[in-house]
């Protein structure tokens, strides 16, 4: 039998219980009716019947003071009128005789009723009004009284028996209400009790295979649903139990692979010198290696605090990565040597340049995070040894290369002699490339004095109209030679800003020759400043030629330049307006599409932190 039928077989009681209330209804119902039918059929009529031989009665009286009063015409036709009905309505009583007592009183109503009609024919063919006169108050009255009381009281005796039989129907009617209530509360007791039993015999299986897909869930492999018969709830227990067998014995072959596969990825991890770590989905800690364990003193063992184990800087910076991976963001890069933690160890303090890998599942979903604390000591320090060399480089380029422009200026001024045109023009161009040398060297003195923290930012209110307009003014003949639109906008609200003018300046400078530089005629450069939350934004947009996606994550390296980007600096200049920006305590970016066009933009916190708060952006490098 399937589940179907089961579960319709266990409302059978209930809907038996409603049939039979249905049919002792109808059936009270019934019987009440019929009863109400018999009082009609039994007593109404004679009612009825008595009422008009009153009626009829009292009409031959009137007839019969008619004639007395001399209108024997009148009194004839108005008699003639009721004696028939009357003797019709007498027969119709005594054809219903239904009451104990009703036989004797009809007879008598019968007798009275002669005495009447015999005594009015003697009445009526008198001659003489004396003589009617005295015939009616001798006979023809008292036989009116007579057959009137008769007739009353064969009135009275139906109108008792119809309140006897009324009384009767109620109290028939209250004990039909009674059996209708008790009927009605047995039947659906017993059909609810019934349907509930049949019920659960029918959803018993589903409370057993329930039970099995818990013990499944708990890890109990060899749990079965034994369920008997051939309805869909035992064909889902035999596929069930099918499906724990194929679990059973993929558990029993996979094991030794996964524990094989799991102590291999653990050694593997475990040779990597640097501290690895894997969170799961929900931010904790799953694994990590032996030298997360030495260096960072982190234990998985210490569930969803183990964080807390690691010193703050280092936690900040493991916290960062997890939420930027986890959030969906892809890996994390790092931009540069400055996001890299100092911790201190036995052998000295070691600086670990954070990097994080999504960990998805078979959904193709994030299910994890691994987080690489990559040990860049040595490089960072060979880094700073570089910007040291270049530093003391471009120093030592300096005094001779101001001696190197004074001499080609006095030169080709003809300080020295006249000289010939050809000569001038090699002077000239020898200026040019000293001017540019001279620029290159300024460059990297600036940028070495920025990674080494030696500039000071003289921050103050500045006006935000003043610093665009002064971004743009040095650049308005270069765009103009080139058929370049130069253009501002500046939100509402957002008057002044708290910066370093100059360096400022600076930057926007910077970013707005570059968008001249590569855009080509009829296009057009904006510099926008908005307010962010908490952050004031500034953009150069620009409609030029754009930036391939493989070149936007080295833009700001020293010294990079864009294959095929033309002529142009060293690659210096977006270097040191991140320094400012970095400095200023914001962050810079760019987005970029061939073809489309550039928008670079740096943020500037809206109120600088005070001097020595410890949220104040560091300026060491």
């Amino acid at each position: 039998m399937s589940l179907r039928a089961k579960l319709l077989l266990a409302q059978a009681p209930l809907a038996l219980a409603l049939l039979l209330v249905g049919v002792v209804a109808v059936n009270t119902l019934g019987r009440v009716g019929h009863a109400g039918q018999d009082i009609l059929a039994d007593n109404y009529r004679s009612v009825l019947a008595m009422q008009r031989i009153i009626e009829h009665l009292e009409r031959l009286d009137s007839a019969s003071l008619f004639l007395v009063a001399g209108e024997r015409q009148r009194g004839l036709e108005q008699a003639r009128e009721h004696l028939r009905p009357l003797e019709a309505e007498l027969t119709v009583q005594e054809g219903n005789i239904t009451e104990p007592g009703e036989t004797e009183a009809t007879a008598r109503l019968r007798r009275a009723w002669t005495r009447y009609r015999t005594g009015y024919e003697a009445f009526a063919s008198g001659e003489r009004a004396e003589s009617r006169r005295a015939a009616y108050f001798e006979v023809l009255a008292p036989a009116f009284r007579e057959a009137k009381a008769a007739t009353q009281a064969l009135l009275a005796l139906n109108q008792d028996a119809m309140v006897r039989k009324s009384d009767a129907l109620e109290r028939q009617s209250r004990r039909m209400n009674t059996l209708m209530v008790m009927a009605v509360g047995v039947a659906l007791v017993g059909g609810l009790l019934a349907s509930v039993s049949l019920t659960q015999r029918a959803l018993r299986p589903v409370s057993v295979l329930s039970q099995a897909v818990r013990r499944l869930g708990q890890g109990d492999l060899a749990t079965r649903a034994v369920v008997r018969g051939q309805d869909e709830i035992a064909q889902l227990a035999r596929d069930f139990n099918a499906m724990a067998e194929a679990l059973q014995r993929y558990r029993r072959s996979s094991l030794g692979e996964l524990l094989q596969a799991q102590a291999s990825s653990q050694a593997s991890i475990d040779s990597l010198p640097d501290p690895v770590v894997v969170f799961g989905v929900e931010g904790g800690v799953l694994n990590v290696n032996r030298a997360a364990e030495e260096v960072l003193r982190l234990l998985v063992e210490g569930g969803s605090g183990a964080l807390g184990q690691v010193v703050p800087e280092v936690r900040e910076v493991l916290e960062r990565v997890r939420a930027h991976v986890l959030g969906g963001k892809g890996p994390y890069l790092p931009r540069g040597y400055e996001e890299a933690v100092r911790v201190e160890g036995g052998e000295g303090g070691r600086w670990l340049l954070p990097r994080g890998s999504p960990v998805y599942g078979e959904g193709g979903g994030v299910v994890g995070a691994t987080v690489l604390l990559q040990d860049v000591t040595r490089l960072r320090r060979f880094d700073e040894l570089k910007n040291d060399l270049v530093a003391t480089v471009a120093h030592e380029f300096r005094t001779p290369l101001t001696s190197l422009r004074m001499a080609i200026h006095l030169c080709a001024e003809g300080v020295a002699g006249p000289i010939t045109e050809k000569q001038a023009d090699l002077l000239y161009a020898a200026r040019e490339d000293c001017e540019r040398l001279q620029g290159i060297v300024d460059d990297l003195l600036d940028l070495s004095r920025l990674q080494s923290g030696r500039v000071e930012l003289e921050v103050r209110p500045v006006s935000t109209e003043a610093v665009l307009e002064a971004a743009l003014a040095p650049h308005r003949v270069a765009a103009e030679e080139r058929g370049v639109r130069l253009s501002r906008e500046q939100a509402p609200g957002l008057e002044r800003v708290e910066a370093d003018p100059d360096r400022l300046q600076l930057v926007l400078s910077n970013l707005v020759a570059n968008a001249v530089r590569h855009t080509s005629r009829g296009g057009e450069v904006v510099v926008r400043a908005r307010q962010e939350e908490e952050r004031v934004r500034f953009e150069v947009a620009d409609t030029g030629e754009g930036i391939a996606p493989e070149h936007q994550q080295r833009i700001f390296e020293k010294f990079y330049r864009v294959p095929g980007a033309g002529t142009g600096g060293a690659g210096l200049g977006l270097s040191i307006a991140q320094e400012i920006v970095q400095a200023h305590g914001g962050e810079m970016g760019l987005s970029s599409e061939p073809g489309v066009g550039s928008t670079f933009w740096f943020t500037l916190p809206r109120t600088r932190a005070p001097e020595g708060d410890a949220s104040a952006p560091a300026f060491e490098r």
